[in-house]
């Protein structure tokens, strides 16, 4: 399967966004996102894909808006991609080029910044949007303990 190039805007929950609600997501989520910030050598050597499809399904799609904040040319995930045939040439292109409609934030430190900051105490809208969420993705909500 090959992963979808970026959809035309970042969704309303994108955690890189500049007006989604912070707290929306798990710190683990939040964690990823610096480290694309890193230099080429140091950052993973994945895909960061949108939160709004699994992996596997034929649906995936790079996050909009880690295409949009980071420099795709210095991405070691997208040229491992790539190199492997998980995204085809167009598809590499389509990430290359693309620039987001909606502000985003400048690095993926801040956005991690943000998110973090309602993580304990999210807003109303935080909380709807973390409803919409674990109505389409319940593979990412944790169990609740006894």
């Amino acid at each position: 399967m090959t992963v979808q190039p970026p959809a035309r805007r970042p969704c309303a929950s994108c955690p890189y966004r500049e007006d989604v609600p912070p707290g929306i997501w798990a710190e683990k989520e939040y964690a990823k996102l610096p480290t694309f910030d890193e230099p080429t050598w140091a950052q993973p050597g994945t895909l960061f894909l949108c939160h709004q499809h699994d992996r596997d399904d034929d649906r995936a799609r790079v996050c909009a808006g880690w295409a949009g904040c980071h420099d795709m040319s210095q991405s070691l995930g997208l040229r491992i991609a790539a190199a492997s045939g998980e995204v085809t040439p167009e598809t590499a292109e389509a990430i290359y080029d693309y620039v987001s409609p909606v502000p985003l934030f400048a690095s993926g430190a801040e956005a991690a910044a943000h998110g973090r900051s309602g993580i304990d105490d999210p807003d109303i809208d935080a909380v709807l949007a973390i409803r919409k969420i674990e109505r389409r993705r319940t593979d990412l909500t944790e169990p609740k303990g006894n």
